[in-house]
């Protein structure tokens, strides 16, 4: 096996990787060496398809806006199970990192006077969203690539697959990855490690998010035995485009659409009446399930068997969807022959971002346990459960999150290197070894099982039993039909035995991860007897802060069961109230 020597790893190339990858390069004047691996071509990173918008206080005082205000709707928007002290870090650097953006070349959407344009979104008191049109991510992404490539010291892997994080008790000795190119496997080793892999939606089947979206950074975590935390919660974004699942963006409802049932009633007054369009996402998509349920839904067998609500777009005009929301009108004409323009859309909740992830503290360290830090291992962005979103993410909050704890993590990590120094790490060989034969064991297998039959009958329990919506019986459901998926999944056979370009034996490694963290999921919101943010029991209907005002913590056990303890939530100024919108 080849082992490569660097100063950082970093693992996952969306807006965390590449941010904390740019701030390490300028922390050390460009002296380190980055290796920064993606299982994709690096631009085709998950970033690239956040629509609406960045939030951040740039004009404080205006509309009453303040980073207070900000704190609160965040802490309030999560159900208060976010660490406030966290919140503060992302109130303080959002409007920083959306001017370093603006210097980077991000085309923010401007007025007449020349300043940037704020928008409104779910669950914030006022306007505070900075957008590029519709394509807010792509266009934050692309600037960050075009930097990095100016560093000499960054080198890109792109189509390295990791297969394996090797720890050595409370320190990162090496990653491994798949070179999809050659079927090899290289081991990355590096005094410093940033995992920044992205979330895992696409545990279910309808989803807003890329086929690569399989939390393989959070699953080869935990496989290392290290914890992760609220991995009950799962966002659902209201408006999920029908039968794709394609995201309509939150700014379509910011810039003033609206939700219409059957009856053309705008329904979310009876659900939000103060927000309406605007209340937070876990709040709408319940709505619409209920509306759904009580028969006021819409149902056309085109779009199959699920019913769904319209988003009215038409009242806008078409010179406003063509500056503010040019992609959604494109989509929504190119994938179901619909001008939002003139006819309204067909959409329903889909599965969207997950707030829980691996268990940092505020610095993006790894944790060991509830007060060990790993000493050279950080996780940032939708990966890493710092927590700043709690039960619930209010949207446009997610690419803050990104880029603050993706230069966080970069400053942390370039010290570390630096103090370091540049001896490369002693590996035991033997550990790599066993990351390459279990890679060889499934590409060799003999077995019976169709990984992707696995796969989309996860698809289906998913989204059958662990939805907006949740019940111990249908949980339980879940869990064992998992559980049975993981056992069926040991005998699974690949269809390719080649080395080059194998993407048979690339979506059985993302299969097997998938499998891993939907198991752990469904564990966790068995045991959370409550309803709090994304997370609704219908036994349990009340917020439980009395019992529950807490992290889920879970690790890996020899038996394969999960094993959950807990964690305090840090409050520090906004008290936990009853959440009305």
């Amino acid at each position: 096996m080849e082992i490569l020597n660097y100063d950082i790893v970093i693992l996952g190339s969306g807006l965390a990787g590449m941010r904390a990858a740019l701030q390490a390069s300028m922390a050390s004047n460009g002296k380190l060496r980055i290796a920064m691996l993606s299982k994709l071509h690096a631009m085709r990173s998950h970033s690239v398809s956040a629509e609406g918008g960045i939030s951040g206080v740039l004009y404080p005082g205006e509309n009453g806006d303040s980073e207070d205000l900000h704190g609160y709707d965040t802490a309030k928007g999560a159900d208060f199970l976010c660490d406030q002290d966290a919140v503060e870090v992302l109130i303080k650097h959002a409007p920083e990192e959306i001017k370093l953006f603006d210097h980077l070349g991000v085309p923010w959407n401007r007025g007449a006077d020349g300043r940037i344009v704020l928008r409104a979104f779910g669950g914030m008191s006022v306007p505070r969203t900075a957008f590029a049109a519709d394509k807010t991510g792509f266009f934050m992404l692309s600037a960050l690539y075009d930097n990095l490539l100016q560093f000499s010291n960054i080198e890109i892997f792109h189509e390295y697959m990791a297969t394996g994080i090797v720890c050595d008790k409370d320190r990162f000795i090496a990653l491994t990855a798949l070179n999809m190119a050659t079927g090899e496997t290289t081991a990355f080793t590096a005094p410093s490690c940033i995992i920044a892999t992205g979330g895992f939606a696409r545990i279910y089947g309808f989803t807003t998010t890329a086929y690569s979206s399989t939390g393989d950074g959070i699953a080869l975590a935990y496989e290392a035995g290290l914890p992760l935390k609220d991995m009950e919660f799962v966002q659902f974004h209201p408006t999920a485009l029908i039968p794709s699942g394609i995201l309509i963006t939150e700014a379509a409802r910011g810039e003033g659409g609206y939700l219409r049932n059957a009856n053309g009633d705008r329904f979310m007054e009876r659900y939000a009446k103060s927000k309406m369009e605007l209340a937070p996402r876990d709040i709408i998509s319940r709505a619409i399930v209920t509306e759904v349920e009580e028969g006021r839904g819409i149902s056309d067998k085109k779009y199959g068997d699920a019913g769904y609500v319209h988003l009215d777009l038409t009242h806008l005009g078409e010179a406003k969807l063509d500056e503010r929301l040019p992609m959604i009108k494109e989509i929504a004409i190119k994938m179901i022959g619909i001008d939002p323009a003139k006819e309204p859309l067909p959409v329903r909740p889909a599965s969207h971002f997950t707030m829980g992830g691996i268990h940092t503290n505020i610095d993006g360290m790894v944790m060991l346990d509830a007060k060990k830090p790993m000493s050279n291992l950080w996780a940032a962005g939708e990966c890493g459960c710092v927590s700043v979103h709690g039960a619930n993410r209010l949207g446009s909050n997610s690419l803050s999150q990104c880029i603050i704890w993706g230069k966080i993590t970069g400053n942390a990590a370039a010290k570390h290197a630096i103090d370091a120094g540049s001896k490369p790490a002693d590996v035991d060989a033997k550990l790599l070894d066993d990351r390459e034969a279990s890679v060889h064991r499934l590409l060799d297998s003999d077995g019976t099982e169709d990984p992707y039959a696995i796969r989309r009958e996860m698809w289906r329990t998913m989204d059958a039993y662990v939805g907006p919506y949740r019940t111990a019986d249908a949980l339980t459901k879940a869990r064992n039909a998992i559980a049975d998926l993981r056992r069926r999944f040991t005998d699974v056979r690949i269809g390719d035995h080649s080395m080059v370009y194998n993407t048979n034996l690339r979506d059985a490694i993302e299969i097997g991860h998938m499998l891993e963290l939907a198991y752990v999921t469904t564990a966790c919101a068995l045991n959370r007897e409550e309803t709090r943010g994304a997370h609704a029991r219908r036994e349990f209907t009340k917020r439980d802060d009395e019992k529950w005002l807490r992290h889920t913590i879970a690790q890996a056990s020899k038996t394969g069961a999960v094993r959950i303890g807990y964690a305090d939530v840090k409050i520090t100024k906004w008290k936990p109230e009853e959440r009305k919108y």
